[in-house]
């Protein structure tokens, strides 16, 4: 990691700090971040989802981890099905618990770690490979995973990440409908898209007819 990255994540004290840096991150502007490959930017699969995922960084919701819904063959010939997922911290508990409800009227599932209540969920696996298990999100790291992930963070940040609940949300079903459904509900929490109410009330005001001429 460059001297440059090294002060600016040094310099994060909250949440919401990271999850500005890592929005950078995904947009280019910054060239690495803790716990990943110096001077590499986002997966490839992730191209696209990075207008999404800005923005839930840019929300509070400080994302480590996500994956489109793909079902299809491979680079090494084997039949891979996935379900769009992504995961991460937030502190914000009036936006944790309206990614809640979006997942609640979609059916998504999700998976949290909350160290102020004391809910552990189940991890969920949301990756196959010719029908075994190859990935599960939901997991929270350890102490010794998050020192070697974020150790070089200041300690006050480090801290928000220990209090920080840890969510996962996750597709019901793998494949590439369920993933429009899973981002779109995301990219309507987050403002990126009009919510499903605001489309309602747009051709609510379609529909009305014009008031007569004075």
């Amino acid at each position: 990691m460059s001297r440059t990255d090294r002060r600016a994540w040094k310099s994060a004290r909250t949440l919401a700090d990271l999850g500005q840096l890592t929005a950078d991150w995904l947009e280019g502007r910054r060239a690495s971040q803790p716990g990943y490959m110096p001077n590499c930017g986002p997966d490839e699969e992730t191209a696209e989802l990075v207008p999404s995922l800005v923005a839930l960084n840019r929300a509070g919701f400080m994302t480590t981890c996500s994956q489109p819904g793909v079902a299809e063959t491979g680079y090494d010939g084997a039949w891979w099905t996935q379900h769009a997922a992504v995961e991460g911290y937030l502190t914000d508990r009036v936006l944790y618990r309206r990614i809640l409800d979006a997942a609640e009227a979609l059916a998504h599932v999700v998976v949290v770690d909350d160290p102020q209540t004391g809910r552990r969920d189940e991890v969920v696996v949301v990756t196959q490979r010719d029908g075994e298990p190859y990935t599960a999100f939901g997991a929270r790291p350890g102490p010794r995973d998050m020192r070697n992930l974020y150790g070089a963070l200041h300690r006050e940040a480090r801290r928000e990440l220990a209090g920080a609940i840890h969510l996962a949300v996750i597709a019901p079903y793998y494949g590439p409908a369920s993933h429009r459904a899973l981002w779109r509900s995301l990219d309507q929490v987050t403002g990126l898209e009009p919510s499903d109410t605001d489309d309602d009330q747009a051709d609510a005001d379609d529909d009305q007819e014009p008031a007569a001429s004075r």
